[in-house]
């Protein structure tokens, strides 16, 4: 535990890509098996279930510190971050423990099913015999909030140099679903498992967002373009008269779209299809919240299979007849998944096929990008047709263009203090339109981006000068000011006060030429909704 938490402070305290890679690479080579496997875990998101309740936490870490708990929450609330907090309040061990990443995390795993008092027993006990850092990692696995600035792709990079084993090659390996506390190092990482193969999906290839001009990335002719689908990113693979779907997060959710049991009879084994989840309701795309009601349900009723059946939006074929084809050029991929779609095709296979759109300019290409939402599509992606299927998020090949979104002007009705650096500010913001009828503000998104820190200092500064109420963290705040939010979707939504649910709200400028009269109201908000 003592190297894991010194791993933690150094990747915690430098913004260098190199030095983190360092400090990876030098913890990978020395640590035990278990904790390298537990190290990978965590810092690719498979971290153990919170156990305990942070509201008991902060009681528990109050009364250890002998101070009183709105005192703490108030810490809390300047700090920005629980596990911090707990470990600047309560005095530090003067030593260091001695148990390891993976004793702690076998104690965690069994936490969550003892008793309230046996778990703020555990918590106190180690509270008191950790140092600074080593409490303030451990309260990290016990919340399971664990971001450092370490992204997958870095870890895999620096484990790569530790073992000498291809990154590419490793991606692979930490696809799947894999349970650290049941895995060993040797057969995660250093073996090559043939039963593996099975269920594995590939690592995503993700694009960036289109930088400067469309005209900028040259001959329009170089690339095929599509619709941006607005659903969820799968690969559906089919092996050995099995069928196994992923999502993007790496979460194998085959039972909840029974739906595509029906692949495994029409289309042949070693076959891996990327594409998009999309909900299909009366017979066309509908929206993500439609899809919503899909995602998270333990068991999906024939009910709901009925309301909102989906399809796979296919636009890219990654193993054909048992060989990985990544390396083949894009053009030349497309060409074997349109011919199988055409051999395959039916009204009762959910499957489709993401039309490519061939343009003569990128005047062309435009054009259709602003048609999007009529087709239920949240742009176009731009695809080069001699690309190669890579891993992870890369510049060049693969770009999204975006359609712009979609803007309304509203009310700054209440502030909440951020978290990290921003702790100390007011950043978190609810904003609200007018309802006519009425005459109030009726709260309709949050938000907490889009300004600049200069902006943000200045808008702290008039909102604790501003103040109507406080509601613990939250402040009521005059209505004076008035923003332009952008989102990518809206819906009609019974569970909001506004009856609108907006997708990916976001602050898009500060109108300081408005005055809050001039904001629009809910009407115009639901004349948005397609």
């Amino acid at each position: 535990m003592r190297a894991f938490a010194d791993l933690i402070k150094t990747l915690d305290s430098t913004n260098k890509t190199t030095l983190k890679v360092e400090a990876l690479t030098e913890y990978f080579k020395q640590a035990p098996p278990k904790d390298k496997v537990w190290t990978i875990a965590i810092l690719s998101h498979r971290r153990p279930p919170r156990p305990v309740n942070t509201t008991l936490m902060r009681e528990w870490a109050s009364e250890l510190a002998k101070i009183p708990l709105w005192l703490f929450e108030e810490s809390y609330h300047i700090v920005g971050d629980l596990a911090e907090t707990i470990a600047l309040v309560i005095p530090p061990a003067d030593d260091s423990t001695g148990k390891s990443l993976n004793q702690f995390l076998q104690e965690i795993l069994e936490l969550k099913s003892k008793s309230e008092q046996e778990k703020k027993a555990y918590l106190l006990e180690n509270w008191l015999n950790l140092n600074y850092y080593e409490r303030f990692v451990f309260t990290k696995l016990i919340t399971g909030s664990f971001r450092i600035g370490v992204s997958q792709k870095l870890m895999t990079r620096a484990l790569s140099k530790a073992t000498e084993i291809d990154e590419d090659i490793l991606a692979y390996k930490l696809m799947g679903n894999w349970e650290p506390s049941k895995i060993t190092y040797n057969k995660l990482i250093l073996e090559e498992n043939e039963e593996d193969f099975l269920s594995k999906p590939y690592p995503f290839y993700l694009a960036y967002a289109i930088e400067g001009e469309p005209k900028e990335l040259g001959d329009v002719a170089e690339w095929s373009a599509e619709h941006k689908w607005d659903g969820i990113r799968s690969q559906v693979i089919i092996r050995n008269n099995e069928l196994f779907v992923w999502s993007r997060g790496e979460e194998l959710v085959t039972d909840k779209y029974p739906e595509f049991k029906a692949f495994v009879e029409a289309i042949p084994n070693g076959t891996v299809l990327d594409g998009e989840i999309l909900p299909f309701p009366k017979g066309e795309i509908g929206t993500f919240k439609d899809l919503q009601s899909r995602i998270g349900r333990k068991n999906i009723s024939k009910k709901l299979l009925e309301k909102t059946p989906v399809i796979l939006k296919a636009y890219d074929i990654l193993e054909w007849e048992g060989e990985d084809i990544r390396s083949m050029a894009f053009g030349k991929r497309r060409e074997i998944l349109e011919d199988l779609y055409r051999k395959v095709s039916s009204e009762d296979l959910p499957f489709h096929l993401s039309e490519t759109i061939s343009f003569k300019n990128w005047e062309e290409a435009a054009a259709e990008r602003e048609n999007s939402r009529e087709v239920k599509s949240e742009g176009l992606m731009l695809k080069r047709l001699d690309s190669p299927y890579l891993v992870g998020r890369k510049k060049g090949d693969w770009w999204k263009w975006k359609v712009d979104p979609l803007t309304i002007d509203g009310v700054l009705t209440y502030a909440m203090r951020g978290h990290g650096r921003r702790s100390n500010l007011f950043t978190d913001y609810t904003f609200g339109l007018w309802d006519e009828e009425k005459k109030e503000l009726v709260t309709f998104a949050k938000a907490y981006s889009g300004l600049t820190d200069k902006e943000f200092r200045s808008l702290d500064a008039w909102i604790k000068k501003n103040t109507l109420e406080r509601f613990g963290p939250v402040r009521s705040v005059t209505p004076h000011h008035v923003f332009e939010i952008a989102f990518e979707g809206i819906a009609e939504s019974k569970r909001h006060k506004s009856g609108v649910a907006t997708r990916f709200p976001r602050i898009f400028r500060w109108r300081k030429d408005k005055k809050i009269e001039e904001a629009n109201t809910l009407e115009d908000l639901k004349n948005l909704i397609p």
